[in-house]
Parts: structure tokens; C-alpha cells; sequence
């Protein structure tokens, strides 16, 4: 295939999105990336949208806004990595922002507040995801965990050592690196790896900048983490097998899209407030996400997640067109 192997494009695309979003850094990430097109399109569009929420969701949401400014050049969207939960509590459920990115549905306690503030969503699926667990490229001891033994490591009062999670590992202790607990991957790797009735840990490195997981743990032999599947490098960090029940199954967008990475694989979502569709631009920048959502060069080849089935997006699409009509009649 001229050009190279459709896995080989992918390894390089993701690549170099790893490197754009690195080279924006602490900043960005934590702060805010403004997306402003000098491309003149005459579409009429203007106007500034506001956008919290997920790093998980960050860097597809930061590929679409890009896009989607680089044809309405009056119109501005800044987007912030907050963390799922502090984007709902801090900006969204509060009034102040108009979409938030969520790695997670939204919990009662937060649809509570959004109800008094008088904040009515909708909620659109962007994607599919592979929570992936890495380890140091050098930790040849090894390559595959059932999720028992990821709580073992991950629980409060769990495993401090890796030869307490299995005898065959080397009696060296274990340096951990995490998702914050404002962020909705935390959510989602305590409910269904750590388990309900346990605390994770706070013995660990904790951050919402995926990036600082993944360099934590390509800098010590004994580190293990966990971060979305689009901040994972094959270059820098070894990804694990995860033993859902059913064997061994290595984190992939083939893996998570078939349901075979078992309990780690979980929808990505948008959550846009009722309220901010009547505005033109963000009314055509929730139709644009939507679309864009089932693109496997941008969602699979750029990003490097499992893009929206047309189907569930047609779906959505349907219902986000009859909520648009609803507010602007």
C-alpha cells in the first residue's frame, strides 16, 4: 500500500498528535486553547463557545474545533481540560460554560446542581475508548494483569510492592501514576477496576494531564499507570493486557470497539447546555461534532479512538435537531 500500512499511519498520526498536544503544554491543558481561523469563509457563523470537561475527550474535541474554525473564521471556541468533574461542577452544571466533555456520564449529584441553576443538556456520544494500563518499556516481568489484580495494586491499602500482586514479580515497590479524582477516567477505573465497595488509592502520583502519566512512568522501571488510549505511546511506554475473565486482551481500536477489552473499554461524551443552542454557532458546532464523530481518519487515525457507528450518531443527530427546534421556537 503506497505510503505504508493503514497501522502504520495511524502509529504516525496519533504521533504526531501526542507531540502537538506535549508542545502546548501545561498551559494548555490545564489552561485554555483558543482556536480562531483566518481562513475567510463567508459562512455568517460568529461568536465565542466555551468548552470544559474531560482530558480523556480533550484532544478529539480540540481536532474538531480546529476544524470546524478553519471554516468560520468569526467564530471562536476555547477549550479547557478541567477534568470531567470539575468541568460539571466549576463551569458547566454552574452556568458558565457550553459544552462539557465528560469521559463519563453525568452523576445525579451534578444533574442536581445543573437543575439549580437551571441548566438543561443534552447529552451526544463523540467516541469509544481503551482505558490503557502502561508500564515502563523495561518491566519485561510483565505484560498482562487481571483487573483483581489491578485492584490489589490501584485499592486503598492494596499491594505496596510488585511481588505482593504476584509472587513472580520482583520485590521492588510499586510507583504509581493516575488520573486525579476530578477526572472522569478516576471515576470510571474506581467503579468498574477498583470496585464500588473500595477507595482507591491516594498513594500515587495524581494529575489530569495525561501526558505527566505517561513520562511518569516511561521514567521508572517499577511504575505502572492508566490514561485514555489516545495519550498512549507505543514509543515511550508498554501498554498491558488486561484479563477481563476471558483471557488476556491487549488495549486496541479493534479490541475496544468489538467489546473484547472487556470492563476498560467505555463511550466518550459532550454534554451541550439546552440554553447555549440558541445560538447559531454553537447549534452548528453541535451538528459538526456529531458528523465529524464517526470519521475513522479523524477519530481512529489522528486521535486514536473508536469513532461513532453512523447509526448512533444518526440517532443522536435526530434528537440533538428536535432539541434545537424545541429552544429556538
Amino acid at each position: 500500500m503506497p505510503g505504508g500500512t493503514a497501522s502504520d499511519r495511524r502509529t504516525v498520526s496519533r504521533r504526531e498528535t501526542l507531540a502537538a498536544i506535549a508542545g502546548i503544554g501545561g498551559v494548555a491543558l490545564s489552561g485554555c486553547v483558543e482556536f480562531r481561523s483566518n481562513a475567510s469563509s463567508g459562512s455568517g457563523l460568529s461568536g465565542t463557545i466555551d468548552v470544559r470537561g474531560s482530558s480523556t475527550v480533550f484532544p478529539l474535541m480540540r481536532s474538531m474545533a480546529e476544524e470546524f474554525t478553519a471554516d468560520h473564521d468569526d467564530v471562536v471556541i476555547n477549550t479547557t481540560s478541567t477534568g470531567t468533574g470539575a468541568g460539571f461542577s466549576d463551569y458547566f452544571c454552574a452556568g458558565t460554560s457550553d459544552f462539557n466533555n465528560a469521559s463519563r456520564e453525568i452523576r445525579q449529584p451534578e444533574v442536581e446542581q445543573c437543575q439549580s441553576n437551571d441548566v438543561e443538556f443534552l447529552q451526544l456520544t463523540l467516541a469509544r475508548d481503551a482505558i490503557t494500563v502502561i508500564v515502563n518499556k523495561d518491566a519485561d516481568f510483565v505484560d498482562c494483569l487481571t483487573v483483581d489484580e489491578l485492584s490489589s495494586i490501584w485499592r486503598t491499602d492494596g499491594a505496596e510492592r510488585w511481588s505482593e500482586v504476584r509472587s513472580s514479580f520482583p520485590d521492588k515497590e510499586i510507583a504509581r501514576f493516575g488520573a486525579a479524582d476530578t477526572s472522569g477516567t478516576f471515576d470510571y477505573f474506581n467503579t468498574h477496576v477498583v470496585g464500588e465497595d473500595v477507595e482507591h488509592t491516594t498513594d500515587y502520583q495524581a494529575t489530569e494531564q495525561d501526558n505527566n502519566i505517561r513520562s511518569g512512568v516511561e521514567g521508572n522501571k517499577y511504575a505502572i499507570g492508566y490514561l485514555g488510549f489516545s495519550y498512549y505511546d507505543p514509543e515511550a511506554v508498554k501498554a498491558l493486557g488486561v484479563d477481563s475473565g476471558d483471557g488476556c486482551v491487549v488495549p486496541s481500536l479493534e479490541t475496544a470497539s468489538s467489546g473484547a477489552y472487556g470492563v476498560l473499554s467505555r463511550p466518550l461524551y459532550t454534554y451541550v447546555a439546552k440554553s447555549a443552542l440558541k445560538r447559531e454557532a454553537v447549534r452548528e458546532f453541535a451538528r459538526y461534532a456529531l458528523k465529524r464523530s464517526t470519521s475513522e481518519p479523524l477519530v481512529a487515525d489522528e486521535v486514536g479512538y473508536v469513532p461513532n457507528s453512523p447509526e448512533l450518531a444518526g440517532e443522536e443527530f435526530t434528537e440533538l435537531n428536535d432539541t434545537i427546534w424545541e429552544v429556538t421556537v
